[in-house]
């Protein structure tokens, strides 16, 4: 019953091994008050903030690239494999963590995060990009163009195969994502002929 009405998908350790479940609402049931994800209860072997969904299959892609592009959810993760990246990995139902972000930097120096473009991805991009500085770890954001209406990387995948790979080559820097997000335009000029010796202008 804990599943009811949920697509599952099993969950493996980095060595394949599965260790629990998550279980996505469908679309046609009464998702009132219910999470849209549900995981199996943690036990001594699944610990929902160690896991990432994803990692045996793509750890040694990952690896190779020294890059790991990180969404939001399983299907995320499954029609982004289908269309050729392979250095992907998802969270499962759960917020990120330090601990996930410890996995990843035994194996990648570098993160792209390719959340859902709504405010609550938006939200997750900062969190993760000051979690991914605290774990040493370079971040891009994907950041798609007005035209692309899209919500996720499965969306991209789904209506323009081979597409998500050529948005994630262009990747922004962190601080560019920023600066776009919050432009600094607003900021009023010095006045006139006003100088600060100390700092150098």
């Amino acid at each position: 019953d804990r599943f009811r009405n949920r697509i599952m998908f099993p969950l493996q350790n980095q060595f394949g091994k599965v260790v629990g479940f998550t279980g996505r609402i469908v679309p046609w049931a009464n998702a009132e008050n219910v999470g849209k994800y549900v995981n199996s209860p943690e036990t001594p072997i699944f610990n929902k903030s160690k896991i990432l969904y994803g990692l045996d299959k793509s750890k040694n892609f990952i690896r190779e690239n020294r890059t790991a592009v990180l969404m939001e959810g399983q299907m995320d993760f499954i029609m982004s494999w289908q269309d050729g990246v392979k250095n992907s990995v998802a969270t499962s139902g759960t917020a990120l963590t330090i601990e996930h972000l410890k996995n990843l930097k035994r194996i990648a120096d570098s993160l792209i995060l390719s959340f859902d473009q709504d405010e609550a991805g938006h939200m997750a991009t900062e969190r993760t990009i000051d979690l991914a500085a605290a774990a040493d770890l370079s971040v891009k954001i994907l950041r798609l163009p007005p035209e692309i209406k899209a919500k996720d990387p499965a969306d991209i995948a789904l209506a323009n195969p081979g597409l998500l790979k050529n948005f994630l080559a262009q990747a922004q820097p962190a601080m560019h994502y920023y600066l776009d997000k919050y432009p600094i335009s607003n900021i009023p000029a010095l006045p006139a002929g006003r100088q600060f010796p100390n700092l150098g202008i």
